[in-house]
């Protein structure tokens, strides 16, 4: 290349940042970046199939109430799949905000604190999250019987 007749030549200086050995054990930042691509596609198959079967099929979102949700806590492949759900938009979300605090947060000591305040949020959520998929009771003692799912007649 010329500029003016005279040879042009670009030149690109050293990085400053220093060259780090390479790690020993596991490398937690690919797996985390390898489970953010794999939860992201199992969890738009999860959200988009739990907003089909809620808001599409049958009478559609007026059809939701207490008796919907019982009727769907009775068969164990909609606890899974609510379980699945949960636990997998949890972590992920939690994930990708270590990432972000990881990014912004310069002080190792505030940047510990984030960290631990995001573990445990996100494990009590998936906890009371969990507790409350796996201990819902679809026909409530006392409950009206007009809100109550039509098998709960039965149990009385």
């Amino acid at each position: 290349m010329c500029l003016g007749g005279k040879p042009m030549s670009v030149t690109i200086e050293q990085p400053k940042a220093p060259i780090r050995p390479p790690q020993r054990g596991i490398n937690w930042e690919k797996w985390g970046w390898i489970y953010m691509r794999a939860s992201g596609i199992v969890l738009v198959v999860l959200i988009f199939g739990h907003l089909f079967v809620n808001l599409m099929v049958g009478e559609g979102v007026k059809a939701i109430d207490f008796a919907f949700v019982a009727g769907k806590f009775t068969d164990p492949f909609w606890i899974v799949w609510d379980t699945a759900m949960l636990w997998l938009a949890l972590i992920h979300g939690a994930n990708g905000m270590r990432t972000i605090v990881n990014d912004y947060a310069t002080s190792p000591r505030f940047r510990r604190i984030l960290q631990w305040s995001l573990f445990l949020s996100t494990a009590a959520l998936i906890i009371l999250g969990t507790l409350t998929i796996y201990a819902f009771e679809p026909c409530p003692a006392g409950g009206p019987a007009e809100l109550l799912p039509s098998f709960c007649a039965a149990v009385k």
